[in-house]
């Protein structure tokens, strides 16, 4: 395998200014395809801590998921991170896949339980071969080879853990069996990842020490928004989400550029207090377009750090 950096290691190698990242997801067709790589080109010239690549639900996209991940790892200077779902698949076939990207020279990979096709918020069933925790594949990647691996967190809880505590556990138990860090699910009240970090470190005072980076999706769309947020099972406060109601209009076509404005006013925000928090790296939802991304890191003063 060739040795890349870990993600630790880069965010930690930022010269005292916060780092960002951007997550990608597969195109489905090829002009999807040509939207993606004008985006990772546009955030390529911006200097990216590290980019992810998303997988789909019970590995969709598996197969457009290794291909693009190993080109960004071969065609570009960017620091790919893989995403690896345990649904839908055996031991054998999860072993494949960590083969596969260890082939394109890919070392970084999130794991993540997933979520079940058809249904992201159904039951989930266990393949018969294959592992029932996110902590199981953890030490699975692990034991494969000089994998870096991280993981997802909640600050709101996963929807499927019964409350935080048992939430905060889970964390801590993916944490202790490798994790290096985690990458949250996208919310949009600093207090909710202030307090997920503070749980964190009082059930665990060393796994609290790792990195727990959070992800923030600039709003340029409330319908959009809304289906991510009910697949993701999080929330917009209310005070926002009447705002940015206000701002669609109760028209048969919402009013974007007003939601647009809010959305990336709403994300600097959030930016700018989670670097006054010391979070340590921030990373973007940005559906593999980079205009609103930009906008945000701008309003920052981190469009300067254009390498």
């Amino acid at each position: 395998m060739t040795h890349t950096p870990s993600i630790v290691d880069r965010i930690g190698a930022s010269n005292g200014r916060i780092p960002f990242s951007v997550e990608f997801s597969p195109p489905r067709d090829a002009d999807a395809e040509a939207r993606l790589w004008r985006a990772v080109r546009a955030f390529e010239r911006l200097g990216p801590a590290f980019v992810s690549m998303t997988y789909g639900a019970g590995g969709s996209t598996r197969d457009r998921t290794v291909r693009v991940t190993g080109q960004l790892a071969e065609d570009t200077t960017l620091l790919p991170v893989a995403h690896l779902t345990a649904v839908g698949h055996s031991i054998d076939e999860l072993r494949a896949m960590c083969g596969a990207y260890a082939d394109r020279g890919i070392s970084n990979i999130l794991v993540l339980r997933g979520d079940p096709p058809g249904d992201p918020l159904g039951e989930w069933v266990k393949h018969p071969d294959g592992v029932e925790y996110a902590e199981d594949l953890v030490r699975l990647v692990r034991d494969m080879g000089d994998f870096h691996v991280g993981v997802a967190s909640f600050p709101e809880g996963h929807y499927r853990a019964p409350d935080l505590e048992h939430d905060t556990k889970y964390l801590v138990s993916k944490l202790r069996a490798g994790a290096e860090y985690s990458i949250t699910q996208m919310f949009f009240d600093v207090e909710d990842y202030l307090r997920l970090r503070d749980r964190v470190a009082k059930f665990d005072a060393e796994q609290g020490a790792k990195p727990i980076i959070p992800e923030i999706m600039p709003i340029t769309s409330l319908r959009s928004a809304r289906r991510s947020l009910e697949l993701s099972g999080s929330k917009l406060p209310p005070v926002l989400e009447e705002r940015l109601t206000r701002a669609a209009g109760d028209g048969p076509e919402e009013n974007r550029a007003a939601v647009r404005e809010i959305g990336i006013e709403v994300a600097t925000e959030m930016s700018e207090r989670l670097i006054a928090e010391g979070a340590p790296c921030l990373h973007f939802i940005t559906l593999n377009f980079a205009r609103a991304t930009s906008e945000v890191l701008t309003n920052l003063g981190m469009a300067a750090t254009v390498h």
